[in-house]
């Protein structure tokens, strides 16, 4: 019964915890099982399994006395970017290894008080900057899936969130958090076979997320299946005062919400989004479900969004600046690493910190954005990538007039092995070009696994949406995980 646990959504150990089923130590204790034999695949910078037993047995008590929580008995992983009070929080760098906050993050403090536990800090792309969760100071995650030539090559469990979509195919916990600036819920989820979405931009706080763009960083749910994505969403959004632009607006029912009936509705397909030498397995993942969505009783409409090819480079500008921006404050004097070379004054320290404390790609990424912010080149980069991210947001909006969710591939090709684009920052960018356009337009958008590759490995199928709208994400994405039936899972070899 144990292993069997571990592999119910977090939908059925909530149900079956409520039905007394099992009590939610059972479920504590194996999901800390599964973590504690999972060491290969360094999904965990942190194990924290006295935190999910405590969470369990207040949960157990809770039930006795009728006081159940939506999240009551389920345990989940928390990404290493949220901080979370007297647990080390790392952002996966060097710059803050034994950093322990004396405070708790909106988000995961949202998904505490909902009675939810926490298996441990997952593994992540150094200050979440990243596509392959290859930039980690404590090593890189390895993916739980191999391809089936025999190769046996490790794979990307994709970046930034590597660690909570490795931990969640793997069923070393049943959902986490994440977070996506770019793409970085919503690609790692479709490598790995499993459902993320980041909603829309200010639905959950950032207050306590330790910051790479401000503008873009959005945290979201990762889980096994769509309505499991709903029913974390809930708990994890809401406004908060404390967090300037979150949203002040009522966190719909989602999860009641949740219809895979699709009749009246318009799904575009972005002409654009058809590249030249688009993937072939791609290309025929996003066809059957252009399938899946007419059988649901949608009407499929073709949309462009022409500014789209100029997304990647815009992102790589504003990304980038706002990075330089928010890591100015690691400077060796507050918190975090201190590096003081014999005789050195402040300026030195400074140097020193850095240079120790950063990893080769959040170095690159500072610089790039410390010269498009600089004097002579503000009006010449910057400026003109928020203009066309402002282009980008309306060529959305006008879609959006003829259709209610647009459908695309989440990623351009199937997991890469560790160590092939690792020397080409360009190849790893491209790994974001269908997932950044709806992150600098502010929108929500969701990957849901659509079929395998030619390989073996899972590809993913993105819904985008209408701000304000996850209802529709959801139950798009719903529509598609009901016909694909997508149950393969990696075979276990760690």
């Amino acid at each position: 019964m144990m292993t069997d646990l571990t592999n119910l959504t977090v939908a059925q150990i909530r149900d079956g915890f409520r039905a007394g089923d099992f009590s939610a130590r059972e479920v504590a204790e194996a999901f800390n099982a599964n973590v504690a034999a999972a060491k290969a695949l360094n999904a965990f910078i942190v194990e924290t399994p006295e935190h999910a037993l405590a969470a369990a047995d207040q949960a157990d008590k809770d039930r006795a006395a009728g006081a159940l929580k939506p999240l009551s008995g389920v345990p989940i992983g928390m990404k290493d970017l949220f901080c979370t009070d007297g647990v080390q929080t790392t952002a996966a760098s060097h710059m803050l290894e034994g950093f322990t906050p004396t405070y708790e993050s909106t988000v995961s403090q949202k998904l505490w008080d909902a009675g939810a536990g926490m298996l441990g800090k997952l593994n992540l792309d150094q200050f979440a900057m990243g596509s392959s969760n290859e930039t980690s100071y404590f090593g890189n995650v390895v993916s739980p899936w191999r391809r089936n030539d025999g190769s046996n090559a490790a794979l990307a469990p994709g970046g930034s969130s590597g660690g909570s979509s490795a931990a969640i195919a793997a069923r070393l916990c049943p959902a986490a958090t994440g977070t996506d600036t770019g793409g970085s819920i919503r690609q790692p989820a479709a490598f790995t076979g499993i459902s993320g979405i980041k909603p829309t931009y200010g639905r959950c706080s950032r207050w306590g997320i330790i910051a790479f763009a401000s503008s873009l960083d959005q945290a979201g749910p990762m889980a096994q299946d769509v309505r499991d994505c709903a029913i974390l969403l809930e708990n994890m959004a809401g406004y908060d005062p404390k967090d300037s632009t979150s949203l002040a607006r009522p966190v719909p029912a989602w999860e009641a919400g949740l219809s895979s009936d699709l009749k009246g509705k318009k799904i575009g397909v972005p002409k654009e989004y058809r590249v030249e030498g688009l993937d072939a397995d791609v290309a025929r993942v996003w066809d059957d479900g252009i399938a899946w969505l007419k059988d649901a009783g949608a009407e499929i409409v073709e949309v462009s969004l022409p500014h789209s090819k100029y997304a990647l480079p815009a992102y790589y500008i504003i990304a980038p600046a706002e990075a330089s921006s928010n890591l100015a404050r690691y400077d060796g004097v507050r918190y975090g690493l201190r590096d003081l070379p014999d005789g050195a004054n402040l300026q030195d320290m400074y140097a020193a910190t850095r240079a120790a404390g950063f990893g080769p790609e959040v170095k690159r990424r500072i610089i790039i954005g410390t010269y498009v912010l600089s004097a002579g080149f503000y009006d010449a980069y910057y400026t003109q990538a928020q203009k066309v991210r402002t282009l980008i947001a309306q060529d959305f909006a006008k879609a959006f007039e003829a259709c209610d969710v647009i459908l695309a591939p989440t990623a351009p090709s199937a997991a890469f092995a560790l160590g092939e684009n690792v020397d080409d920052p360009l190849k790893m960018y491209l790994n974001d070009v269908f997932a950044v356009p709806a992150s600098l337009a502010g929108l929500p958008a969701m990957s849901v696994p659509g079929g395998l590759s030619k390989d073996g490995l899972p590809l993913g199928l993105q819904i985008i949406g209408p701000a304000f709208d996850e209802q529709s994400v959801l139950n798009t994405g719903l529509a598609l995980e009901e016909r694909a039936g997508f149950t393969a899972r990696p075979d276990k070899w760690w």
